[in-house]
């Protein structure tokens, strides 16, 4: 029998759907995994309809579930609002979705232009999907290519570079990623220019960056992310056929919140910096 959904669950269920993941939308919403595994469960008992499928690769949605999301959308705004209001004066969450590389560089940064006081406070979310701003799952995105809906607004901060890095200039070999892992401008090279060099893969870039530290193989790294990494060096050229700009992003109308302004002013300057990210 069909029941009405709660709205926490529908806020839950669109952080799901955003992310792909119970884990990354574990991250998002605070919820944990056994917790949002059982309210979507739930969920799709209330509404008698599969929204998921569930996989290896994450919870993907039915026909049924994007149609649930297009109709939930709105509500996830609403919540900010009620939290706003509910908080008083506290300072807003801005939700940050970047690159693992790009989101570590500015973690390392952020103190530079965020202090408690400010009026809002960076959440990260890690992901080389691109969660929907649209939809506002997430408020800023820092992304490889110029927005092309008109829903978004972009900023260019700066060229990405992608070269080879190893422990030492000698070693041979590439570190992948696994088949069906995500699918980067660094992963397509590797796989089109270099296939019968690889000789490991690893099912995340960290992990990939780790193995070539110990001298397992090289690995493409964005330019300001092998310089983050102490015993990796630079051993080739920058690749020219991956590089590309840089975008700050977020919704045209979004970013006119006081709370997502401050947080675009905040991280332009960081990404834009050419001491702290200089050219190779």
């Amino acid at each position: 029998m069909k029941s009405v959904p709660s709205f926490d669950d529908l806020r839950l269920f669109l952080a799901v759907a955003a992310s792909g993941s119970l884990s990354a939308a574990a991250r998002i919403t605070g919820s944990p995994v056994p917790t949002l595994s059982r309210r979507m469960a739930r969920l799709e008992r209330d509404l008698d309809a599969r929204l998921f499928l569930r996989g290896p690769s994450g919870y993907a949605l039915t026909a049924r579930g994007h149609a649930l999301e297009q109709e939930a959308a709105p509500l996830s705004a609403l919540a900010r609002r009620l939290d706003r209001f509910r908080d008083g004066t506290a300072p807003m969450r801005v939700r940050i979705t970047a690159g693992l590389w790009t989101s570590m560089f500015l973690a390392a940064h952020i103190r530079r232009v965020w202090r408690p006081d400010a009026p809002w406070v960076p959440e990260f979310v890690a992901s080389n999907a691109r969660i929907d701003i649209a939809r506002r799952a997430a408020d800023i995105g820092i992304r490889n290519a110029r927005p092309d809906q008109p829903w978004l607004a972009g900023r260019r901060t700066r060229r990405i570079d992608y070269a080879e890095f190893a422990a030492d200039p000698g070693i041979t070999g590439y570190i992948a990623l696994a088949e069906g892992q995500a699918d980067t401008p660094s992963g397509r090279w590797l796989r089109a220019e270099r296939a019968e060099a690889i000789t490991t893969t690893a099912s995340d870039m960290r992990l990939a960056a780790d193995l070539a530290r110990a001298g397992l193989g090289r690995v493409v790294l964005p330019v300001f992310a092998g310089r983050m990494l102490d015993g990796l060096v630079q051993v080739a050229a920058p690749i020219d056929t991956i590089a590309h700009d840089e975008w700050l992003v977020s919704h045209h109308e979004a970013r006119h919140d006081p709370a997502t302004r401050a947080a675009l002013d905040a991280l332009a300057p960081i990404l834009t910096d050419p001491e702290l990210r200089p050219a190779p």
